[in-house]
């Protein structure tokens, strides 16, 4: 089995110098880099990634608009992701991975520019039922770091030391909090599950089944309205599976992008019957 896995995973990789699919990255209310260091060093061997910094807290372009008045909107992400794209990366369609906040404006990317999209991942999306726990909105008003972790993670040995530490610096950091509320203030009322309907690129929706932000249940109820939408349940997982469940994320979204037939319940068995050693 393992044997079978590495000879096609080996059988994506790119024998010769040329241009690959690309693969677009959006992170939820978690910096970018912080959210995807598990991932885009493995996806990187099939895909050409890119990690728009749409969300940059105490950045020049976010307090433009706090200063101005103007709400940090999901259309104003969307039009950001837009512009990104056009002016530097210019390959159409793409695939999306996104995850909580990101799959809020995957949904409304992918519905407002449907030929630009080929297939999406979302994982752990917000926006998919008509309440959500945002416990992240104590945690900053009080700089509790642990209130952070203990709703994000199911299991906080997960916790890369180094990515505590550096929420806990940015904490003190009263322009990039007032950034990060700001954001939180102008999104989280945003619902997409309306406009699921409406999403015509392939498109799995994964969930941690110990998600404490994001209803699991309501996250498979939503997965029915996607036209052709398949979705997922990693157990023993909770609201960041790319950081979570890092092995078997980055494999499900490899098969989901790349399998001609997707089909993320055979993918996520033949993977787990396999060493991971086997296929590092």
């Amino acid at each position: 089995m393992a044997g079978a896995i590495r000879a096609w995973l080996d059988g994506l990789r790119p024998n010769a110098y040329r241009r690959h699919s690309p693969v677009v990255l959006l992170n939820g209310l978690a910096e970018q880099a912080e959210s995807w260091f598990r991932n885009h060093r493995f996806w990187r061997r099939y895909f050409d990634v890119y990690m728009p910094n749409l969300l940059v807290y105490e950045g020049a372009a976010l307090h433009r608009r706090i200063d101005e008045g103007i709400p940090i909107s999901i259309d104003y992400l969307v039009e950001q992701l837009h512009t990104y794209l056009e002016e530097f990366v210019q390959t159409p369609p793409y695939h999306l991975v996104a995850a909580s906040l990101g799959g809020k404006v995957a949904v409304a990317y992918a519905v407002r520019y449907p030929q630009n999209v080929s297939r999406m991942v979302l994982l752990c999306p917000s926006g998919m039922g008509d309440e959500e726990q945002l416990p992240i909105v104590e945690g900053v008003r009080r700089s509790d770091m642990q209130a952070l972790v203990d709703s994000v993670f199911y299991n906080k040995r997960n916790v890369e030391p180094g990515l505590v530490d550096y929420y806990r610096s940015q904490f003190r950091n009263r322009r990039w909090r007032s950034g990060l509320m700001r954001t939180i203030r102008g999104t989280m009322e945003y619902c997409v599950r309306d406009q699921l309907a409406q999403v015509q690129a392939p498109t799995l929706l994964v969930a941690g089944s110990h998600d404490r932000i994001v209803d699991p249940n309501h996250a498979r109820e939503a997965a029915r309205a996607l036209p052709n939408g398949q979705f997922l349940m990693l157990p023993s997982c909770g609201h960041a599976p790319q950081m979570e469940r890092a092995w078997t994320t980055n494999r499900v979204v490899l098969q989901f992008l790349t399998h001609p037939q997707p089909t993320p319940r055979a993918g996520l068995s033949r993977f787990l019957l396999a060493k991971p050693s086997a296929l590092l």
